[in-house]
């Protein structure tokens, strides 16, 4: 079975019993937490590890984490290490997060400009955002600078890309004069 798939069927287990029991957003605060106690590469390659026990893995996550976990969380970690998945929990965070975002329509979208977006231009483009039928209820906004563009923005959602910076319009100008024939070669 693909990484994707497994992650995927755990994450949706773990998102379903939160929302069964009512506790969906606390199981989204310790998925927040084990997603940055998993940035440290030596955890992560602990949790990897086919040499290291099972049960050493659970100590060691009893101790980074304590009794900060839900006992849902805590529960489903447990699980996942007894079953020898541990090395699919980056994974399995990852896909959780989509689908709790998917669960809260929330639309992730990255916005990529030249310069630094003032206020007024970072809610108007909320604001449009929100209108658009591509776009969930709710929105949540990355904001990155590259010079590079020149100017105007790229927009990225979901799977799609909306590129309306000077950058990109000068590459598809200078490729249209490629094919232009009308003008003769010397």
């Amino acid at each position: 079975m693909s990484v994707k798939r497994i992650a995927s069927r755990y994450a949706k287990s773990l998102l379903d019993l939160s929302v069964e029991q009512g506790n969906i957003e606390r199981v989204k605060e310790d998925v927040d937490a084990l997603k940055s106690a998993l940035g440290n590469r030596d955890f992560e390659l602990l949790l990897k590890s086919p040499i290291i026990a099972g049960s050493k893995k659970k100590k060691v996550v009893d101790a980074i984490f304590g009794d900060r976990l839900d006992k849902l969380s805590n529960a489903f970690i447990d699980i996942i290490i007894r079953k020898g998945r541990e090395t699919y929990l980056p994974s399995i965070v990852d896909e959780f997060l989509l689908q709790y975002k998917k669960y809260k329509h929330i639309s992730s979208v990255k916005i990529t400009t030249a310069e630094q977006l003032d206020g007024a231009s970072l809610a108007a483009i909320k604001k449009s955002l929100q209108e658009s039928v591509q776009t969930d209820d709710n929105i949540e906004i990355a904001t990155e600078v590259n010079p590079d563009l020149i100017g105007g923005f790229v927009l990225e959602f979901g799977d799609k890309l909306y590129d309306a910076s000077v950058r990109h319009k000068l590459d598809l100008l200078s490729k249209e004069f490629d094919k232009n024939l009308y003008v003769r070669d010397f």
